[in-house]
């Protein structure tokens, strides 16, 4: 995971691959390090901690490492171990109908909700998240396994969807139910544990009588039973409209940690040297995984026969290629009633961050890293400084705009442009991957936020607080820790060349690209709540070189642009 927790798939893990796939043993010691808690989650959320996730999970990634030969593409590493993660929790599905566990064999393994509780020590609403999916059928929490990580930046959509072998279409309105079924597994713990106004705790006590033959074990009967009786106490179903949508809880909770003392066996499944060569692999990594050897790496160790025993402590920093994640640090927007709420203080204007007190290099501009909350509705903003305008260049963006990732526009010359924000909740919700500024040469300047709005205002007409980045009926976009909060309007100023990427990920959003002059950017900000608007507009340059760069701008041109910092202190 990069330092600042962006967006991060199996492309930077390429060249790894492919070194894994020449022989390369330190390679695939690295990648399964790094995967392993990826498919941990996966299984261990879709089948509760059964006592079959270990195995599940050894399989699943025996059969990644022995396939990883036949791979193409190591730009699809992720979707491709993906779906041979929920191919291995079918299969086991259907051995578990076809040959009945004996009684007491789902106890063996701790209760994934429970892991999830005490490992991330999650309190309130997110932990009463995690407790639902014992209430879930198998099938739900197979697609919930994958959605929770949608939420959380770890795959798309179209990753989603293709594990489950479904449309897009499709998966929507499969995840739409299943989350429906979530919010009436939600209803039953706080009902269970009294968490409803008046209540102080204590159960109802029509409750308790509904409930007095139940073992307190969750199965559809009992969910069933306690749903119904919900939905006819007025004392259970009264926190109703107090409850945050469960997919702004998820995104700031994180991958749960592999237990320590966790084995994974990747001695071929007992396949011979014949066999194995014969899906790709070659005699120097069979040498290699079956020769007694012991190397480790990244909170693994990778020990005589290819075994896998997780050595890190709880107390133990985080490995340097854990599992692959994207958006643990997100933040739900501002402003919103129920948890969880911003960790930055705000601050009434932007002020710039300090450049470090030693550098060898000369940085020009800042970046606003307090988070600032909008201004007052009638607050004037302050007059936008005029900087030089010959004219700029758009080149390269769709004529319908930036609506899917990987779509560009480069700006050059020196002036004024404006960049649009749609963000569609209704499409798709979750931790949103911001678009990124690569290759600049010049200087380029955050200079204003205008558009009549900020994305997290209420929209006009609204019953029940949905803003531009969602409601509690559709779900939310919520921005990475430290992101600023985006106005409908972001107006820039440049005079050299740079390149807006669209890295889109999760949630879904446009960005319409146009050239602007200081005329039309100081008539925005300054149309305020008379004319129909809901505040003016925030002016953020002070007319010299320490005026506020974009956030994620990089003079690079990595390979992925959803790697840039947000943090961005360029070069002069």
């Amino acid at each position: 995971m990069t330092p600042e927790g962006t967006y991060v798939d199996g492309r930077q893990w390429r060249s790894i691959i492919a070194a894994a796939q020449a022989g390369d043993r330190r390679a695939l010691d690295e990648l399964v390090a790094g995967w392993l808690p990826l498919v941990y989650n996966i299984v261990g959320r879709a089948l509760n901690g059964h006592a079959d996730v270990d195995d599940v999970v050894q399989e699943t990634m025996l059969r990644a490492v022995d396939n990883l030969g036949s791979l193409r593409d190591p730009d699809s590493f992720r979707s491709w171990l993906v779906a041979i993660t929920m191919r291995q929790i079918r299969e086991r599905s259907r051995r578990r109908t076809a040959e009945p566990l004996a009684d007491g064999a789902g106890e063996q393994a701790a209760d994934f909700a429970e892991l999830t509780v005490l490992r991330l020590q999650l309190e309130g609403q997110r932990r009463e998240v995690a407790e639902a999916v014992r209430w879930l059928d198998d099938e739900d929490r197979q697609l919930l396994s994958l959605w929770w990580l949608e939420v959380a930046g770890e795959l798309t959509r179209r990753e989603l969807a293709a594990a489950v072998g479904i449309s897009r279409q499709h998966a929507a309105v499969r995840v739409q139910r299943m989350k429906q079924r979530l919010e009436t597994a939600r209803d039953i713990v706080r009902a269970l544990d009294g968490h409803h106004p008046g209540a102080g705790n204590s159960p109802c006590p029509d409750l308790r009588l509904v409930t007095a033959r139940w073992d307190g074990r969750p199965d559809s009967v009992w969910r069933k039973r306690v749903a119904r009786h919900i939905r006819g106490c007025a004392y259970c179903s009264g926190a109703r409209e107090a409850v945050v949508p469960a997919e702004r809880l998820l995104v700031g909770i994180a991958l749960v940690p592999l237990p320590v003392g966790f084995t994974l066996s990747l001695a071929l499944g007992g396949k011979t040297a014949v066999a194995a060569t014969s899906v790709g692999w070659s005699a120097k990594l069979l040498g290699l995984l079956t020769k007694p050897a012991v190397a480790v790496t990244a909170g693994a160790t990778l020990a005589a026969g290819g075994l896998y025993v997780v050595t890190r402590t709880p107390d133990d920093p985080p490995p340097a290629l854990a599992a692959p994640t994207a958006a643990s640090t997100a933040r739900p927007p501002s402003g919103r009633t129920g948890e969880p709420s911003a960790s930055p203080s705000p601050s009434a204007s932007p002020a710039p961050s300090p450049s470090p007190s030693k550098t060898r290099v000369q940085l020009y501009g800042t970046v606003v890293d307090a988070v600032d909350s909008a201004p007052a509705a009638s607050a004037l903003p302050a007059a936008l400084p005029r900087r030089a305008e010959k004219g700029v260049t758009a080149t390269g963006a769709p004529a319908t705009g930036l609506t899917h990732r990987g779509e560009t526009v480069t700006l050059s010359g020196q002036g004024y442009f404006r960049v649009r924000w749609q963000v569609l909740p209704q499409q798709r919700t979750g931790a949103l991957l911001m678009p990124s500024w690569t290759g600049l040469s010049g200087k380029l300047f955050h200079v204003a936020s205008g558009g009549g709005h900020r994305m997290d205002d209420v929209q006009s007409g609204s019953t029940d607080g949905t803003t531009w980045m969602g409601g509690p009926s559709v779900g939310y976009a919520v921005l990475p820790s430290g992101t600023q909060q985006m106005w409908q309007n972001e107006y820039f100023w440049i005079d050299g060349t740079v390149t807006l990427h669209q890295n889109e990920g999760p949630a879904d959003y446009n960005l319409f690209v146009q050239t602007s002059t200081w005329d039309k950017v100081t008539e925005d900000v300054r149309t305020g709540p008379a004319q129909g608007v809901i505040r003016y507009g925030l002016v953020r340059d002070n007319g010299k070189d320490t005026a506020p760069v974009p956030q994620y701008l990089t003079r690079s041109t990595p390979a992925d642009p959803a790697t840039v910092s947000r943090r961005s202190q360029v070069a002069s």
